[in-house]
């Protein structure tokens, strides 16, 4: 496995010579397998493993791999929170990814990091890929995992990076590796690591696609359906990469003005673009103001576009109560509020 894992690092340029790799460790099969063989690889590595404090055996997993990485001499930082007292709104997962993907981006600066790797592998792509169906996800869903992607952070360390120009990215080595694999590598290598039983329980959807929807489908259905799957997130990641780049050539073609709390667009040349990269353009427009297009529905793009085509001057929407796109002489503005 640490030939695959080394194939797809070339493949994607995940790790440079001078990289100095932050790795996100569990204890689990698949963080201590990335972490076992990019330190064997010879990669410059640290390890970052975040105590959400939510079970028993926690401070199992603390000292598991605690004494890994003293045994190997891996610098590792380690951090005790308690997520359900930092909800803030949100449910226990996504609180849990913000206050992990928070500590990696703090060792990383503390550290001089270049990358963080997570253990990101086959089978959670796949899982990934059917999270989005059932959600209803356009295309963009169906890429599943990236191997490599541009992490999304805080709005404080946002504004840290555009201090120090520092884009911080996301690497998956075990990407074309499956959860099978890793756990041969484990069995082989004397690996033994951490169990998290919560893995165990058909409570969450992620949890229900892996132990219920897709073993049935294995079984049942197609027995290579994870391979079938990451084959199709690769067409489509390759495709959706083609039609990006035709929406920055658009993006450039109709912008008229851009500032940190405005674009305006010229409303004649976007009526003109076809409706694919119509509906990708005003989702671009929108990110450049916001920052994100939390919220933003087909419903809503469906009726900016009307208002777009209609070209009724002093005619606006509000598509969530932080945006204003207004309509007005032969432009189409979309306004921070």
């Amino acid at each position: 496995m640490k030939n695959k894992v080394l194939d797809t690092i070339k493949k994607y340029n995940l790790i440079n010579e001078n990289d100095k790799v932050l790795v996100g460790v569990s204890g689990g099969p698949d963080s201590i397998s990335l972490l076992n063989i990019l330190f064997e690889l010879g990669y410059h590595v640290c390890v970052a493993h975040l105590n959400h404090g939510l079970r028993e055996n926690a401070i199992l997993d603390e000292n598991y791999v605690l004494n890994f990485c003293r045994i190997k001499n891996i610098p590792c930082f380690v951090k005790k929170i308690d997520l359900r007292e930092n909800l803030g709104g949100m449910t226990l997962e996504e609180a849990g990814r913000k206050e992990r993907y928070d500590f990696f981006y703090e060792i990383m600066q503390k550290e001089g990091c270049t990358k963080i790797a997570t253990a990101h592998n086959s089978n959670d792509s796949a899982e990934t890929v059917f999270m989005n169906i059932i959600r209803g996800s356009g295309v963009n869903g169906l890429k599943g995992i990236l191997p490599i992607a541009k992490m999304n952070t805080s709005d404080e360390n946002k504004r840290l990076e555009s201090q120090d120009n520092c884009s911080p990215y996301i690497i998956r080595p075990l990407i074309e590796c499956n959860r099978k694999e890793i756990e041969d590598y484990c069995l082989e290598n004397n690996l033994n690591p951490r169990h998290d039983e919560s893995n165990d329980e058909p409570i969450y959807t992620r949890n229900k696609i892996r132990l219920e929807l897709i073993p049935y489908i294995e079984k049942n259905i197609n027995s290579n359906i994870i391979k079938n799957i990451n084959r199709l997130s690769e067409i489509v990641a390759e495709e959706e990469n083609f039609i990006s780049r035709q929406v920055d050539v658009a993006y450039h073609e109709c912008i008229m003005e851009e500032t940190k709390e405005k674009v305006v667009c010229n409303l004649k040349i976007f009526n003109k673009l076809d409706i694919v990269i119509k509906k990708r353009l005003i989702i671009k427009f929108i990110i450049k103001v916001l920052g994100n297009a939390k919220d933003i529905e087909k419903v809503h793009i469906e009726d900016i576009l009307k208002l777009c085509e209609n070209n009724v001057g002093g005619k606006y929407l509000t598509p969530n109560k932080h945006i204003k796109v207004f309509v007005n002489k032969s432009k189409v503005e979309y306004i921070a509020i």
